[in-house]
């Protein structure tokens, strides 16, 4: 190689050389220029194919959107005012026209407004809202409620609703799909999906003043969030199986999962509401606890399965059936049960005065015996609170703590179904409470009675409106 050559290769490798240092530098030490992502090159994935996504169709049984779309219409917004109240997790508040206000959810059951919710979206409330998905605005009446279950029925003035359709909870099967309906920070007609992760889930979260509380939820990992109380829980054919009802948090915000409570607990529930002004509990008259190990060593009991009987209540149902101390429950109605909230769901669906079958295990011989159910009084009817006028062209009921507590009073009869009559005529809703007729005090159906025995065709009657306003009719004028 020649000198010329040599200096012209040597010059070549210094510039190369500085290119590759400088090159290095800015990759090391330089950071590297933000690109906007309108300025980005089409990236498209190797395995994707156009043709194929155009032509793409949901799996049949794995699409939400016909649930979602037979479903949101029938589910409500519910907006309960408050004039002073303390935080509840359960409810978002916010300041309005009375000092708070909360926000929850219903489903409607019925084209004439009858209304399935939580006993805590309304507990209290001096007076509520519902709107319903097409923007349309009702305020509500309470029908009854149920603290034990936590669940309320209650009552707009509209005709030709949505309606939901009631499906089985019974049939479902863990991991199934699920939709959670509902209004979620005031964020309406709000969808969500997840699987039943559980059934008959107990977590202590219901308080009764009798001790009667059912907590037999349905677990899902659906969002479910404050506002989201009350709303619809519902299978991939969009049928009814759950009214949601609380969440697992330790923030007040969804943690990843829900609980819903079984829809053929909470329709009797609604019918029980709806018939008699309270729910008609049938009960075994027994005290129980699941059985586990330690239970097991302690009475030797061979299969940790079914329901041990702790005690059993003189004269009750089980009494009366010859159930002992000891003795463990394993089926009702033919459905094998291994939880206390199992059983107390089943048994909740009866009322007091029909016949029940238990299966139970003494000694490791298997007994079967048909029970009559009684009430918490003992007594094996049903306790009817609400009773017909034809007179008036109304079903009433006596007002419960409840009401009383709310319109500061110390009784009253309250409108439950508005029929073809006298106080439809003069304009009276349903949900007015009387209490006076012709000035003379009314507390129970017995005054009412005797008030209505005594009076001629045309009578004053006073009351309180829903709205807690109190109000005037002249009846038969």
């Amino acid at each position: 190689m020649n000198k010329f050559s040599y200096l012209f290769s040597l010059i070549i490798a210094s510039l190369l050389g500085g290119i590759l240092t400088l090159v290095g530098y800015k990759s090391f030490f330089e950071s590297p220029s933000v690109q906007l992502p309108n300025e980005k090159q089409d990236i498209q994935l190797t395995n994707f194919n156009k043709k194929l996504l155009d032509n793409f169709t949901v799996p049949e049984g794995l699409n939400f959107v016909l649930a979602a779309d037979k479903v949101t219409p029938a589910v409500v917004h519910i907006r309960t005012y408050y004039k002073h109240a303390d935080y509840d997790w359960f409810r978002e508040r916010s300041d309005g026209d009375f000092s708070r206000f909360a926000s929850g959810s219903g489903v409607i059951i019925s084209e004439d407004g009858y209304i399935l919710t939580n006993h805590h979206v309304i507990d209290e409330s001096d007076k509520f809202d519902v709107i319903l998905n097409d923007k349309r605005s009702y305020q509500g009446t309470i029908i009854g409620t149920d603290p034990t279950t936590d669940l309320a029925l209650i009552k707009i003035q509209a005709k030709n609703l949505p309606t939901i359709e009631f499906g089985n909870s019974d049939n479902l099967k863990i991991g199934e799909w699920v939709l959670a309906v509902g209004n979620p920070f005031d964020l309406t007609s709000t969808v969500t999906a997840g699987i039943i992760s559980a059934k008959a889930r107990n977590i202590n979260i219901l308080r009764s003043r009798d001790g009667l509380q059912i907590e037999s939820f349905i677990q899902t990992d659906a969002a479910v969030n404050p506002g989201n109380s009350g709303g619809a829980l519902v299978n991939l054919k969009g049928e009814l199986i759950g009214i949601n009802t609380a969440i697992a948090t330790k923030t007040g915000g969804y943690a990843g999962y829900s609980f819903a409570v079984p829809v053929t607990l909470a329709k009797k529930v609604a019918e029980d509401l709806l018939r008699y002004g309270e729910v008609q509990r049938g009960l075994l008259g027994v005290n129980i606890r699941d059985i586990d190990a330690s239970l097991a060593n302690q009475y030797g009991i061979k299969n940790i399965k079914g329901v041990f009987v702790v005690n059993v209540n003189p004269k009750s149902a089980a009494d009366e059936a010859g159930m002992e101390i000891g003795d463990i429950i394993t089926k009702v109605e033919d459905v094998e049960v291994n939880t206390v909230a199992a059983l107390q769901e089943i048994v909740a669906r009866h009322r007091p005065g029909e016949r029940i079958a238990v299966v139970f295990e003494r000694g490791g011989v298997e007994k079967k015996v048909y029970l009559t159910l009684k009430n918490k009084n003992n007594e094996a009817v049903v306790t009817k609170l609400t009773e017909n006028f034809e007179e008036l062209g109304a079903e009433v009921a006596e007002v419960n703590q409840s009401d009383k507590k709310k319109h500061d009073i110390e009784g009253g009869v309250k409108i439950v179904k508005l029929k073809e009559g006298k106080l439809k005529k003069s304009k009276v809703m349903e949900g007015f409470i009387i209490t006076h007729i012709d000035k003379l005090k009314i507390q129970t159906l017995a005054d009412l009675k005797s008030a209505l025995r005594t009076r001629k065709d045309k009578i004053i009657v006073e009351g309180i409106e829903p709205n807690g306003d109190k109000a005037f009719y002249g009846i038969g004028f």
